[in-house]
């Protein structure tokens, strides 16, 4: 039979075994029974642990020689220089070259890969979509949002659910005591209900609390949804100021605990969004930008 990855073949292997030597079986009930060919149940019974008391666990498929394989001393230097400077398989691969030692990319890869010295990408993260970034063309074309951990004087941690408009600036923020995806796609909905206008796409950074669950909850509303770019800080620019802002005029004026926040944030945003001032909307308030469109 052929090499298999059956984590359970062990099992059948020992199964089969038994039923010939202490059930009295023929092979060829056997074969009928497992569904392989009666030579093969001749070598399980062959094999040395073959006493129908232990599993029998695949034979590796690494060939006793490999002629080809790649001389000690080219696998040394590719250690050497893995464990040295810490430089990926590419780089190991031309300093080799540039050293006389003829080898090819794919073997330094494979060798690295062989022995466990490579960063490989956790099956956790899952890749985002690279989706294209639209003008802010239009109240709603645009939206960010994002998160404000504060840590209260008990220990707890605070959490603020933050969103703006980048064409109009009208904000939205929302105090929860912890946060999920769940939690997210629920603000956006709330956020949109509130607003004047609809979200036709969000921004956010990479945090779990904007996960794949949430852009999938976006989609059903049909909302779409796309991740700032890793370590671009200014991909956010307008949510992060609006944070700061939020903070300093809100937050650092009433006591730090959930109770007082809300009842501070009831207060606010009716005056971030229909009286306060924006240099970045040549001094209107997002009401008076709203009111033309």
């Amino acid at each position: 039979m052929a090499y298999t990855t059956n984590p359970h073949m062990g099992k059948v292997r020992r199964d089969a075994v038994s039923l010939v030597k202490y059930r009295g079986w023929s092979m060829r009930k056997v074969t009928l029974r497992f569904g392989v060919e009666p030579s093969t149940i001749s070598r399980w019974c062959r094999r040395p642990m073959a006493t129908g008391w232990h599993e029998l666990p695949t034979k590796s498929s690494r060939p006793k020689r490999s002629p080809k394989s790649l001389d000690k001393k080219i696998v040394q230097a590719i250690i050497e220089k893995r464990q040295g400077r810490r430089r990926c398989g590419q780089v190991i691969h031309q300093e080799l070259l540039r050293e006389g030692i003829k080898v090819s990319l794919p073997s330094v890869q494979r060798t690295l890969d062989r022995l466990g010295m490579l960063k490989k990408r956790s099956p956790w993260k899952r890749p985002h979509d690279a989706t294209p970034r639209p003008l802010p063309a239009y109240p709603g074309a645009l939206m960010q949002a994002d998160t404000v951990h504060i840590m209260a004087p008990d220990g707890s941690r605070i959490y603020i659910y933050t969103l703006i408009d980048l064409y109009s600036r009208w904000a939205y923020a929302e105090v929860i005591e912890k946060v999920s995806a769940e939690r997210s796609a629920s603000f956006v909905q709330k956020a949109q209900s509130k607003a004047p206008f609809s979200f036709k796409m969000i921004q956010t950074d990479h945090g779990g609390e904007f996960s794949t669950r949430f852009t999938h909850r976006l989609q059903e509303k049909d909302i779409a949804h796309r991740h700032a770019r890793v370590r671009q800080s200014n991909d956010n620019a307008h949510i992060e100021r609006f944070n700061l802002t939020i903070q300093e005029e809100c937050f650092d004026r009433t006591t730090h605990t959930v109770r007082h926040f809300k009842k501070a944030l009831k207060e606010y945003l009716p005056y971030y969004n229909n009286k306060r001032l924006h240099m970045g909307i040549n001094y209107q308030t997002p009401e008076e930008v709203l009111r033309r469109c």
